[in-house]
C-alpha cells in the first residue's frame, strides 16, 4: 500500500515529534508498505524516509525541480520523480497515495492534508485521511473540524473520516475498516 506521509521540513521544538515520526516510519516497512512523500532530505522529511529506509522498506519521493537545485533532495531514495510545480507534485503523490497521514508540520504540510480531506467530500479521494496527533500537535484542527460540525459546515458521518491519533494500533484499524463517504450532493 503506498502511504503519503505530509510533514515538516523542520524537526520542530519537541523531540517527541521526531520519535513518532521514526514510529510511523519504521510501521510502513515492518508491514510492507511503501512511503510516498515530497522527497526532502532535511527535518521531518529526512526522519521519515530514513526510518523506512533504515528499515529495508521502499521510499518514493516526489519534488519540483527548483527545490532540487536548492540540495533538499534525500540523496539515498528507492525512487525521486521530479516535477515542474508544487502543483504537480501534490497531484502525483494524491494519484499514487492509498492511504493520506500529516505528521507536524508547517503550512504547506496543512495545505496538503486538507486538500486531500477536501476532495474526499467531493468524491475525488477515497483514501483515509489521518492527522498523525504527536503531542497533541492537531488538537486546535481537530477542534476546528467539530466546530464545522456544530456550525453545520461539514456533516458529522464525513467528519468520522478523518482520524486524529497517535496510536499506530487506531491508525492501523481505522485504514482497515475505511468506507469512503458519500459523495456530496448540494
Amino acid at each position: 500500500m503506498n502511504i503519503v506521509v505530509y510533514c515538516g521540513a523542520n524537526v520542530g521544538t519537541e523531540e517527541v515529534y521526531s520519535y513518532d515520526t521514526k514510529k510511523l516510519g519504521e510501521w510502513i516497512s515492518k508491514n510492507n508498505h511503501q512511503l510516498v512523500y515530497g522527497g526532502g532530505g532535511v527535518g521531518l522529511m529526512k526522519i521519515i524516509a530514513d526510518s523506512v529506509l533504515k528499515n529495508q522498506g521502499s521510499v518514493i519521493g516526489v519534488m519540483p525541480e527548483f527545490l532540487v537545485s536548492r540540495e533538499l533532495a534525500h540523496k539515498n531514495l528507492t525512487e525521486l520523480i521530479l516535477v515542474d510545480s508544487m502543483s504537480q507534485r501534490k497531484q502525483e503523490m494524491i494519484e499514487m497515495g492509498e492511504v493520506f497521514i500529516a505528521l507536524p508540520g508547517g503550512p504547506g504540510t496543512l495545505e496538503e492534508i486538507t486538500e486531500v480531506v477536501s476532495w474526499s467530500r467531493i468524491g475525488k479521494n477515497d483514501s483515509p485521511c489521518i492527522f498523525f496527533n504527536s503531542n497533541g500537535y492537531y488538537d486546535f484542527i481537530q477542534k476546528f473540524y467539530n466546530e464545522m460540525v456544530d456550525k453545520q459546515f461539514l456533516d458529522k458521518q464525513d467528519r468520522e473520516k478523518i482520524l486524529f491519533s497517535d496510536s499506530l494500533t487506531e491508525i492501523q484499524t481505522f485504514i482497515a475498516s475505511y468506507v469512503p463517504p458519500s459523495i456530496r450532493i448540494y
